[in-house]
């Protein structure tokens, strides 16, 4: 059984049913799916999906693109979609320096805030990290974040693979970890600690390979796996259960 950490159900295909892309992904023994909201709008579809499919929970926050709307109405209402049973985590939040969507010191703000509420609310913290390891180290560390924190579709180096090490922190890896021009995210992928390795698809987006530049879906999950299988030496059924029960850790699931 394979579980997807990190995916956007509602964005695969917006003329398709949640319903349907779940049901493949379950064809794959992808039984467990974490969907993500990244703003007000989508955090509250990501609970409607997880609602309505079992086997699904929410992660819901404000993405740092939109870190400009992340004013303190905004944040009240995010809080109390947080509170429902199937939502568990907050986020995806962070940095990104790589596109200018909204100024540095907004997202730094919008990143602060949503630690504090998923320390507040006990949920996993979500991270998105894109050029940004040395300043998102520097708040993490400074605001304490929970004891469950992600690194969502992990893009660092092996020094940010050892201070997620020794901090306790997952690294979760998409299908990029599988691109033939990806060697160094492999390095980093194989050097991680077992015990903190997650796998997503972050679908529709980063189709692993041979599917590269297709639209990307949860059932593609399995691809990373084997991936993350063959860095670490061990058998795909083998990994399946390791990153499996790392999930299960990392979002608290049944």
């Amino acid at each position: 059984m394979y579980t997807d950490t990190h995916c956007h159900i509602a964005l695969v295909d917006g003329d398709e049913p949640a319903e349907r892309i779940v049901a493949r992904a379950r064809q794959a023994a992808v039984t467990r799916l974490v969907t993500v909201g990244v703003d007000l709008a989508s955090s509250a579809e990501a609970v409607q999906v997880a609602s309505a499919c079992p086997g699904v929970w929410a992660v819901v926050g404000i993405h740092p693109h939109n870190a400009i709307e992340a004013t303190e109405h905004v944040l009240k209402r995010l809080e109390a979609i947080a509170r429902h049973p199937r939502v568990v985590g907050i986020g995806e939040t962070g940095l990104d320096y790589f596109r200018d969507h909204s100024p540095p010191v907004r997202q730094e703000e919008s990143f602060r805030e949503q630690i504090r509420l998923a320390k507040g609310l006990d949920k996993t913290l979500v991270i998105h990290n894109r050029d940004a390891d040395d300043d998102i180290v520097a708040i993490l560390l400074d605001e304490r974040p929970p004891a469950r924190t992600v690194f969502h579709c992990f893009s660092g180096d092996l020094m940010l693979v050892k201070t997620c090490a020794e901090q306790g922190w997952y690294m979760s890896f998409a299908g990029n970890v599988t691109f033939t021009n990806a060697p160094d995210l492999r390095e980093a992928a194989g050097a991680a600690p077992l015990e903190l390795l997650l796998t997503e698809t972050d679908s529709p987006y980063l189709s692993p390979h041979p599917h590269r530049g297709k639209t990307n879906e949860p059932a593609r999950v399995t691809l990373v796996a084997a991936q993350l299988a063959e860095l670490h030496a061990l058998a795909p059924a083998a990994f399946a259960k390791v990153s499996t029960d790392n999930a299960r850790r990392a979002f608290n699931l049944p």
